[in-house]
């Protein structure tokens, strides 16, 4: 019997809901999985977000189904030892194992991008492709990543493969013949780094001194790092830590989005604006003006209302058109409401941005700091309170009510002994 074989007997291979493909792992896991390369997901059962990701990891593992990469998942609360050789801190954590090499997944947690992130920790840095049917395919498959043409040499290709390095948890890395670009491509030089996304693709600007190798890597990696994302993405609590290192002014156009992925709109509200229609009107704005706000904003979109009132500290009328500096956190605002905002009027507020011309709130400053929990706080207690305030009721009111019987005891406990006290008093004149 083989160690996966052995494997799957002594952890214990459990059907949940019949036909999935994860493995529930035990204690076992630390001693049978060899160099093996998995997947695994670290969770507790009394885990909200756990339970939300079960589902979407059972697609994780059907998709993976076949391939070298193996699916599993821990119950942190029953395998002690696993949560504390992998130091698993929160739930629900997502790690690559193979061998001593770990790398956790910090992504957005639906399948397609998990799924992605185990593909590449599983292959090279750099993957190799063949001829230009292979970089067809590719661009078919990946809508975003980078590529290397020429040969494998030379300063600037060291530089590519040890920042392919260090970003393969995030991006597809992919390396090309320059004699395979030939009759599609119009190489800008050779080697040349390009990025495809958008259904177009863009070439690192190659500085002429490739000899020093300390200016190419950060001239490499800050291009990078600005071209990481597509045109318009869609912003979420997943990627957001990523995109505040862009170190540019995050442009977040914030709507409404239902359950199913529709952008909803309150029509009942007097001078309501379609939410569809302005979210469009922003993403022609970077289309049109790309070479003009590219290298200093990002744009996005929200379809988390609460992500973008964070941020601002106060709750925006939708849709609304938030922009914020990636450095001090400072955010700005137009001052016309969205009914009157017009492509024109946007590229007008965006160069104000630029110029610092345009007011600006908020920072990262202590006491901005303070109000900004103090905000985010309230927020939840009021969504709790909307949401389910029989719940909430308990959930706080207990508290309070055992704090109040606390308070009384002493209180009572206080008055009584003064009595007893004064009645002594009158006891000893008599």
């Amino acid at each position: 019997m083989d160690g996966i074989k052995l494997l799957s007997l002594l952890a214990g291979v459990l059907c949940l809901g019949g036909a999935t493909k994860v493995l529930e792992l035990s204690d076992r896991f630390l001693e049978l999985r060899g160099d093996s390369k998995w997947l695994v997901m670290f969770y507790a059962p009394w885990c909200g977000h756990c339970k939300k990701l079960e589902p979407i990891w059972n697609h994780v593992a059907h998709a993976l189904y076949g391939t070298d990469i193996r699916v599993g998942r821990v119950d942190c609360t029953r395998f002690t030892a696993v949560a504390t050789e992998f130091t698993i801190k929160g739930f629900p954590t997502i790690l690559y194992i193979q061998g001593d090499e770990r790398h956790m997944y910090r992504g957005d947690r639906t399948k397609d991008e998990i799924v992605g992130f185990g593909v590449r920790m599983s292959a090279p840095a750099v993957q190799h492709l063949d001829s230009h049917q292979d970089l067809h395919d590719t661009v078919t498959r990946d809508r975003l990543f980078f590529l290397y043409a020429g040969a494998q040499e030379g300063s600037l290709w060291e530089s590519y493969k040890s920042q392919a390095d260090e970003m393969r948890t995030l991006h597809f890395f992919y390396h090309i013949g320059s004699d395979c670009m030939e009759d599609h491509y119009t190489l800008e030089s050779n080697p040349a780094v390009m990025v495809f996304k958008d259904n177009k693709h863009y070439y690192f600007p190659t500085p002429q001194d490739t000899d020093n190798q300390t200016l190419l890597n950060n001239t490499l990696a800050d291009w990078l790092n600005h071209e990481r994302f597509f045109l318009y993405p869609k912003i979420t609590h997943g990627n957001l830590a990523q995109l505040w290192k862009l170190k540019k002014y995050l442009v977040i156009t914030v709507v409404k989005e239902s359950k199913i992925g529709t952008i909803t709109t309150d029509e009942d509200v007097e001078d309501y604006v379609d939410g569809y229609k302005f979210k469009d009107m922003v993403e022609s704005v970077i289309q049109n003006n790309r070479e003009k706000y590219h290298n200093h904003f990002q744009f996005g979109w929200t379809g988390t209302p609460d992500l973008a009132n964070s941020i601002a500290m106060e709750r925006l009328p939708l849709p609304s058109l938030l922009v914020v500096n990636a450095t001090t956190l400072h955010h700005h605002m137009p001052e016309d409401p969205a009914k009157h905002l017009t492509p024109e009027a946007i590229q007008l507020f965006l160069d104000a941005v630029l110029a610092q011309n345009a007011p600006a709130y908020g920072g990262d400053s202590w006491p901005v700091r303070a109000f900004r929990m103090y905000y985010n706080a309230r927020s939840s207690l009021e969504d709790m309170w909307l949401g389910n305030p029989v719940l909430t009721a308990v959930l706080f009111g207990l508290p309070l009510g055992f704090l109040s019987l606390i308070c009384y005891s002493i209180w009572c406990s206080d008055i009584l002994d003064a009595d007893d006290e004064e009645e002594e008093h009158h006891e000893k004149k008599e």
